[in-house]
């Protein structure tokens, strides 16, 4: 509570103390421009990664209830071996529905590759059969165990293979994103500081003044703190708003006919950037007061 209450204080201010600090010049737009980019960044890491959370959800729950069977046979056995599998798979314990995929929608899987005017019925590929799990699921290798006894010419793909590298990979896409945000608030502290040093030593004569008049390191390091945290408060709620709006004008997935992954916010992810102004003020509060302690020690 005391900690509040000082915080408080500070943003109240002291009218007396606010003129130490010049209101505009070279310190004030380099704070406020980059408060104001950075936030902005911040923005796009942050969709990123909730982006990229989403997709690694989707793709792990789509790929993980569905698996393929493969059979390659010659064409005169190939009926005869598609039963056979379906009866394997509908006595599996945790296959909750498998069929055979019809020749249209085998030529749609092969059409980006071959085009649409490819001959199915009269080329030898083998039948693929989809398998849908349910809950609990099924267990592969005794899947497959029984497979190869009863039907020597199907193959089993549960999408493992394909699964783990694009979930790892959308993970590591997320953690690039948050690192990327901790680098952004870094980036604002180093900002403010070389910003609050440069003000202070401009500023050297009113400090020496203000000493002798009996003035206190820390009065003086309140006015600075105060004025350089509104400005990246300010700054940082500019590059938020554009930031928003930005990520807001991005086409759909729907719109992008599924290449996109909904970059941006869903729902109440839209009330996770309003944090971002606080944060960078939090930064800017405590990068100032210490780059503004040390400077005025080094000036006595």
């Amino acid at each position: 509570m005391e900690r509040l209450r000082r915080m408080l204080s500070l943003l109240a201010g002291d009218p007396q103390a606010d003129r130490v600090v010049p209101p505009t010049g070279f310190t004030a737009r380099l704070t406020v421009l980059s408060a104001a980019a950075m936030a902005l960044l911040a923005v796009f890491a942050l969709a990123m990664s909730l982006a990229t959370g989403r997709l690694a959800d989707r793709w792990s729950e789509e790929l993980a209830r569905t698996s393929t069977l493969r059979i390659s046979a010659p064409a005169d056995q190939m009926r005869a071996q598609t039963e056979a599998a379906l009866e394997v798979l509908r006595t599996t314990p945790g296959v909750a529905e498998a069929r055979p995929l019809t020749a249209e929608e085998q030529r749609a899987l092969l059409e980006p590759w071959f085009g649409p005017d490819l001959p199915v019925e009269t080329l030898p590929i083998p039948q693929l059969i989809e398998i849908i799990e349910d809950g609990a699921g099924y267990d592969p290798a005794g899947l497959r165990a029984r497979l190869q006894a009863e039907v020597p010419g199907a193959l089993l793909d549960d999408h493992g293979r394909w699964r783990d590298p694009l979930v790892q990979a959308a993970g590591r896409l997320r953690l690039l994103a948050w690192v990327s945000m901790g680098l952004i608030a870094l980036t604002v502290a180093a900002m403010i500081t070389l910003a609050a040093n440069a003000a202070l030593a401009a500023n050297a004569q009113v400090i020496r003044v203000l000493r002798l008049v009996g003035a206190r390191d820390i009065y003086i390091a309140r006015a600075f703190v105060r004025r350089f945290t509104l400005r990246a408060l300010s700054g940082a709620t500019f590059g938020t708003l554009l930031g928003a709006l930005a990520v807001s004008a991005l086409p759909s997935s729907d719109v992008a006919g599924g290449f996109l992954t909904g970059l941006g916010f869903q729902g109440w992810h839209w009330l996770l950037p309003v944090a971002i102004p606080g944060i960078a003020a939090l930064v800017s509060f405590f990068a100032t007061r210490q780059a503004a302690l040390r400077s005025l020690k080094e000036q006595s």
